[in-house]
Parts: C-alpha cells; structure tokens; sequence
C-alpha cells in the first residue's frame, strides 16, 4: 500500500518538475506578436528532431533539437512564412525533420510499398484458396461430367466369376 503511494507521489513530482521545464523553455523565446508565437508553437510541434526520431523539437531537451527551437525562432521573429522555415529546414536537414515527407522520386516507395505488398497477399490468397477448392472456378461447368453406369460390365463379370471358382478350388485342395 505504501509503495503504490510513493509511486504515485514520485511520479507526480515529476510531472510537475517536467512542466515546469517545459514551461521555463517557451518563456525563453519572447515574440512581438500573438502571431509569431502561435506560428512558433506550431512549427515547433510539426518539426520532427533529427536524434530523437519521433519526437518533435517542442518536446524534445536533445542539442539539436535546441539548436531547431533557436533557428526557427530566429525565423520567425524576421518575419518568414511557415512554408518558408520548413522550407530552410528540410534543405538544411532532410524530409526527415517533416513528419509529412513529400511523394518524390525516393519515397514513392514508402507510400506504394504497403498497398503492393497488400495487393500480392490479396493475389496469393485468392489463387491458393481456388486451388483447394476447384467447384469455386469457373472451369468446372466446361468440363464435361463423365457417367458411370451402375450395371458392371460382362468382362468384369465373368472375371469375378473366374476368381471365385479359384478360390473355390483352393480351399477344397486344402481340406
């Protein structure tokens, strides 16, 4: 009981001391207007940091990230479009820093990759399924169906008869 209390309480503390240094970071950066900050806030949640992958400059403590925060501040105070720091930051650092990456060239695959990969499971499941099970083709009705007659035939008759006087006249022989 105790120990799920300390947990808690440990937990809540950092949580606070973690909003108070996200807190502490966004009141570096004064800004002129209303909008300039909005634009920063935005840019800074929509860029992604270099070293950490998945996680935006916003809330990422990683160097480079902190050099992304500076820059783009240092963009938008003079006054450049959203369109223009993402502009300056992917030719600084690649479509990696955008969590959006344009269709070009080289990352047509990453969007096409998944739906043919889609596609040929689609592709081998149908063609498997169809050959387990013939009557779900098409093929079945050209066929023709071949009847057999319930009657056997006079051969096959008078060799069952030749087999069973055998069989007779061997288990006479060994009597």
């Amino acid at each position: 009981m105790y120990t799920t209390l300390i947990r808690s309480l440990s937990s809540l503390i950092l949580s606070c001391c973690i909003f108070m240094v996200n807190a502490e970071v966004h009141e570096n950066y004064q800004f002129e207007t209303d909008k300039q900050q909005t634009l920063f806030l935005q840019l800074t949640k929509e860029l992604r940091c270099p070293k950490c992958q998945n996680q935006n400059i916003a809330d990422s403590n990683a160097g480079v990230a902190l050099d992304l925060k500076n820059k783009t501040y240092q963009l938008v105070k003079e006054g450049k479009s959203k369109d223009d720091v993402i502009d300056y930051m992917v030719q600084r650092y690649g479509n990696f820093v955008t969590y959006k990456p344009p269709v070009n060239t080289i990352t047509i695959w990453l969007w096409l990759g998944p739906a043919l990969v889609a596609g040929l499971l689609f592709t081998t499941v149908v063609v498997r399924s169809r050959r387990k099970h013939p009557s779900l083709t098409d093929d079945s009705e050209s066929k023709p169906v071949v009847e057999q007659s319930s009657q056997p035939s006079s051969a096959a008759l008078q060799q069952a008869r030749e087999l069973l006087s055998k069989n007779k006249q061997q288990g006479a022989k060994d009597d």
